[in-house]
């Protein structure tokens, strides 16, 4: 994908999509939304990660950083396929259409999920069975590490891997033996469901590439501790003798955090990655690249210098900045696969030797519009101080909706966005129902290259629907649209932004 040419997109994660079973997937309305985007003049589909999640539901705490998440497996293809039985998808619980409920969603979406897995091993045809196994083979640099994984953290009731039998934690290979033996029908599961979630994503992203949307990914960079990654090479890893952290990841003190951040993540151990040049990291982008056309790095300064807090403290607040990778890193992937397609999310404390990594690659990095009245004119996120290698953001999935944001704003804040805006009422005293939409025109008016809007913010959506409220563990992750929200006059609105700023080779609708 040419991050260099004019586009526009919206950001959704797959699990907020409609559906009958609990959580969006990888099934029909994808395969909706897709065509509705394309109906809109829309040619990007950012997504966040996709990989299992982690603690509080959080993509972005994910136990593996090559897996894909089982919940997104649609079901509806596996009674297709005739692996599982039609009756499992009748008398569904009653699921919240608004909110993914993880404690019903997860055992229920799982048990059918094995039950599927049994009806392929002993129902498929050889012609599938065979590509199972070819398609196992070609991954197995990463499926056998995380199909024992899950096998195991599945055997000790959940518990993080440190806390199983200190022969296994310790990956003693008497014991690894043992229990892939035991364990060979829970990882054969394990294996399927990847299998699953692979053809799916791909049969959905070559759908989308033929009617020009593409995919965008979300790469977070750091990985957690609780993930088949740390397990299996604990070595590339500032772990102890009981494989506790002794330094984590995090970010310094601010005016928004007084405390910093304390996010709890082990950090690499980056000398002994570039002892093989940075193997692990060429194989994770290769993944990435292998499910979407572009993705966006996310912290990615931590890579030029990163925030590091010694586990022993509470808060972020005694943390010190220690070096990163640097050009080193991405020289080795790029010598690897090629010319990568990088969005840099260099929001936060940026420095100049960010904005010098950032720039010799040509990363685009981010500008969130709605960010930009908590100053002056001379904020750099307001469009007109926008280059065309960046990406203009109505709002992000971090953020509160533009309309949620616009009913806390100070009212110095609303006073400005609406005087640049020309929206919100005069001096900023409106209902700001109107501002939701013209944040996206502006974004969509920048120079920016690439434009992106968050669907919350295309529908006008209040801040009750944010994705997630970071620094807190409850409540995220969890939201959910429904079409019946999508007015019919929003795709041809947006198909007309689109053609008139330049990001669609849509013809202007007559008036």
């Amino acid at each position: 994908m040419d991050l260099r040419q004019r586009a526009s997109g919206l950001v959704l994660h797959i699990t907020s999509l409609p559906g009958p079973h609990g959580i969006g997937d990888l099934g029909e309305e994808a395969y909706r939304f897709v065509d509705w985007l394309a109906s809109a003049g829309q040619t990007i589909w950012q997504t966040l990660p996709v990989n299992p999640i982690g603690p509080g539901n959080s993509p972005y705490q994910c136990p593996s950083a090559f897996a894909g998440s089982g919940l997104m497996v649609a079901l509806a293809p596996l009674v297709q396929r005739g692996w599982l039985p039609a009756e499992a998808l009748h008398d569904v619980p009653a699921f919240d259409a608004a909110r993914v409920d993880w404690g019903a969603v997860i055992p229920w979406r799982w048990s059918r999920l094995r039950e599927a897995a049994e009806g392929f091993f002993a129902n498929a045809s050889e012609p599938d069975r065979a590509t199972f196994a070819a398609w196992r083979a070609t991954q197995a640099s990463w499926l056998e590490e995380w199909t024992l994984f899950a096998a195991l953290k599945d055997a000790h009731g959940g518990q993080p891997w440190w806390a199983w039998a200190p022969e296994l934690a310790r990956r003693e290979p008497a014991a690894l033996q043992a229990a892939r033996t035991s364990l060979a029908a829970a990882r054969d599961t394990h294996a399927f469901v990847q299998w699953c979630f692979d053809e799916q994503l791909a049969a959905l992203r070559a759908h989308a590439q033929a009617r020009g949307v593409r995919l965008m990914g979300d790469l977070p960079i750091f990985v957690a501790h609780d993930s088949a990654d740390v397990w299996a090479r604990p070595d590339l890893y500032f772990l102890d003798e009981h494989h506790q952290p002794t330094v984590v990841a995090g970010c310094p003190p601010d005016g928004f955090s007084p405390d910093g951040q304390r996010w709890g993540n082990p950090l690499y151990r980056w000398d002994r990655m570039a002892a093989e040049g940075y193997a692990w990291w060429v194989a994770r982008v290769r993944r990435a690249l292998a499910q979407a056309d572009v993705f966006r790095i996310d912290h990615f300064r931590g890579f030029a210098g990163y925030w590091e807090v010694p586990a022993s403290c509470p808060t972020a607040r005694e943390g010190r900045w220690a070096p990163g990778p640097g050009v080193a890193l991405f020289q080795a992937i790029q010598d690897a696969l090629g010319a990568l397609p990088i969005v840099a999310e260099d929001l936060g404390t940026i420095t100049p030797d960010v904005i010098a990594l950032r720039d010799h690659f040509g990363f685009p990095g981010m500008r969130i519009v709605q960010e930009a009245f908590s100053g002056d004119a001379n904020h750099g996120f307001l469009p007109h101080h926008h280059v065309p290698a960046c990406l203009a953001y109505s709002s992000t999935h971090d953020s509160d909706t533009a309309l949620g944001w616009w009913r806390h704003a100070p009212a110095a804040h609303r006073a400005f966005a609406a005087e640049y805006l020309q929206a919100g009422g005069p001096g900023g005293t409106g209902d700001g129902s109107d501002v939701p939409m013209a944040l996206v025109r502006a974004a969509s008016r920048s120079v920016a290259a690439l434009a992106l809007f968050t669907m919350q913010d295309v529908l006008s959506l209040g801040g009750e629907h944010r994705m997630n409220l970071p620094g807190t563990d409850r409540g995220n992750w969890s939201w959910r649209f429904t079409w019946s929200q999508v007015p019919a006059d929003l795709a041809p609105t947006l198909a007309r932004m689109a053609a008139a700023t330049g990001r669609a080779a849509f013809p202007l609708l007559a008036a």
